[in-house]
């Protein structure tokens, strides 16, 4: 992969730990920054999804990932890589969709792909589990951003609460009050949209 517009050397295969890569990045090793590259790509497009929409996903991912290169000189040694280039990608979206004022119908498609168990299901629990997915990503999709943020860290990306506290730049104490906030406001989203669903088709509101 080209990132920056520079085509990086191979690093032999010999693996590094994240703290010396990063360490080795800001020293100016472009080969190091490409492993760091390669490990959070995914997490970083999954994250830009859940704000930006798939439309401007990669672009907002890629352009965190050129940013976050520069900024290498100001991250504190010894910190974790991984909230600090979340923060960035999270920024890089919001600024995106804030720029393109327009509304987006968000799904997190990251849930589909999420591996289940090895036991093949039936026709008619597959046919269920999508509509529950159905269902869910619809609900997400009415969620403010930061809302959707919020539960795709703890519940699709697990991290932990204090990279939660780091990638959004918050208190660890605020992340559980934020957390629970956006639960429940999912959940009364899938309460009316179950509420919808069961009213008859024509039936007069109120």
């Amino acid at each position: 992969m080209c990132v920056l517009g520079v085509e990086f050397d191979s690093m032999g295969g010999r693996p590094l730990e994240e703290e010396d890569l990063v360490e080795r990045a800001r020293r100016g090793d472009v080969g190091a920054y490409e492993e760091l590259v390669r490990k959070y790509q995914d997490l970083a497009v999954r994250t830009a999804y859940v704000i930006a929409g798939g439309a401007d996903a990669h672009d907002a991912a890629q352009e965190a990932f050129v940013k976050a290169y520069h900024a290498l000189g100001r991250f504190r040694a010894g910190a974790s890589f991984r909230p600090w280039l979340l923060r960035i990608v999270a920024n890089e979206a919001i600024n995106r969709r804030r720029a393109a004022r327009r509304q987006v119908n968000l799904a997190l498609r990251a849930a589909e792909s999420r591996p289940g168990g090895d036991a093949a299901p039936s026709p008619e629990g597959a046919a269920l589990e999508r509509e529950r997915t159905e269902e869910l990503m619809k609900a997400m999709s009415n969620l403010k951003p930061d809302d959707r943020l919020v539960i795709a860290y703890r519940y699709w990306f697990d991290l932990s609460e204090q990279e939660m506290a780091e990638a959004l730049g918050v208190a660890r104490g605020t992340v559980k009050s934020r957390l629970s906030r956006a639960i429940g406001r999912l959940r009364e989203t899938l309460t009316e949209g179950a509420g919808q669903a069961m009213a008859p088709e024509g039936a007069p509101d109120g």
